[in-house]
């Protein structure tokens, strides 16, 4: 009588009755997958099938090229909630990645091959009717699969595998998934995939609002001390007070010779205690003593008060304003934002350039 086992080498009639009752239960049981056949890349120059990469530096295939022709196929999966996760370092989309089991032999039949990371996957039971949009159009979800291996409980009793196990990460809006989100949203429409499905405009929005935010709330660089007074004292430390005109008794604060207040980029544009000051490119002709005066051409701009039949030095403009076309006459203009050109020895250069760029050998001739 001959040994019995449940495996054999060859796969036989218990894997053919195994196979098709396993592939009963995905028809009875499972839902639907779109599957968008990857074929290759095509950048213009180089077109590269399914098993090449087209950036060996990189190791990606940006310009990803996907089969007109839509495949349908069963899976199982289990639905999970997706839930947002607030750890110490952010908020986190957590279980955003869906793990399905397909069938091996009915998926290689229907597609023409394996399944493969790169594939991309629509899931047509998750279409959104009710989504928040403008659009009269329901939200499909894409998926593309990062990884595929044999499921552990795809093995039968023969120690044949059944099932594949794959690893599906929503899709974005990015070059690689061009050829799919240019498709039209549905039959006849104008609008495309990616009008429905992309968060770009979105994005674009709050990042202006953000920025409109911190220009309203941080108008300028460094530190603003103008809310604070300083007041003026004489040699012994004690507050120096003067008489005001026309008075014999009320005194009030002399306006003082420099702000008290030091620190990192903290010289604004404003006299000390809100003095009234005049300003431009040269100082005035009959000046009186504790006049303010700013020079606008000197960079940064400086604030003077004359004082002992001279103008003595108050403060530098250093508090730059970040952004406006006032940037020009600070260093952020004019350093950071250079677009000037230099002339050495007949050839041109850009001011705002790298040491390689500058020192790069040149060809012999």
């Amino acid at each position: 009588m001959p040994r019995l086992s449940l495996y054999k080498p060859e796969r036989g009639n218990d894997f053919e009755f195994l196979d098709k009752q396993i592939l009963e239960m995905f028809t009875v049981g499972g839902t639907d997958l779109h599957v968008y056949k990857y074929t290759g890349t095509d950048d213009g120059k180089t077109v590269k099938d399914h098993t090449q990469i087209q950036d060996m530096v990189f190791l990606e295939n940006r310009d990803r090229k996907y089969e007109p022709d839509i495949y349908k196929i069963r899976a199982i999966y289990n639905v999970q909630d997706i839930d947002f996760d607030l750890s110490q370092f952010g908020l986190f989309l957590s279980n955003d990645t869906l793990f399905m089991t397909v069938h091996i032999r009915s998926s290689v039949e229907t597609i023409g091959r394996k399944l493969m990371p790169g594939d991309v996957i629509e899931l047509p039971h998750l279409i959104d009717e009710y989504a928040e949009n403008d659009a009269s159009i329901a939200l499909k979800r894409f998926y593309v699969i990062e990884d595929i291996n044999r499921a552990a409980e795809g093995f039968s009793q023969t120690w044949y595998p059944h099932l594949y196990r794959l690893k599906l990460k929503q899709i974005y809006d990015g070059q690689e998934y061009k050829d799919i989100l240019d498709l039209p949203a549905e039959e006849g429409s104008d609008d495309t995939l990616r009008d429905l499905l992309s968060t770009y405009e979105k994005e674009m929005q709050i990042s202006k609002a953000v920025k409109d935010e911190a220009v309203a709330e941080v108008q300028q660089s460094g530190y603003d001390t103008s809310h604070f007074y300083t007041l003026q004292t004489n040699e012994s430390g004690e507050t120096e007070l003067t008489e005001t005109e026309g008075t014999d008794n009320l005194k009030e604060m002399a306006p003082p010779d420099r702000p008290g207040y030091k620190g990192y980029i903290i010289g604004g544009n404003i006299a000390p205690n809100g003095e009234p000051f005049g300003h431009g490119i040269a100082f005035p002709s009959n000046p009186q003593d504790g006049d303010y005066f700013m020079r606008t051409d000197f960079m940064p701009n400086r604030l003077f008060k004359y004082k002992a039949n001279r103008w003595n030095k108050v403060q530098d403009v250093k508090r730059a304003d970040l952004y406006g076309a006032d940037t020009a006459n600070n260093q952020k203009g004019t350093f950071v934002n250079n677009s000037n050109t230099t002339t050495v020895a007949g050839e041109t250069f850009n001011e705002k350039q790298g040491l390689s760029q500058v020192l790069k050998p040149k060809a012999d001739n």
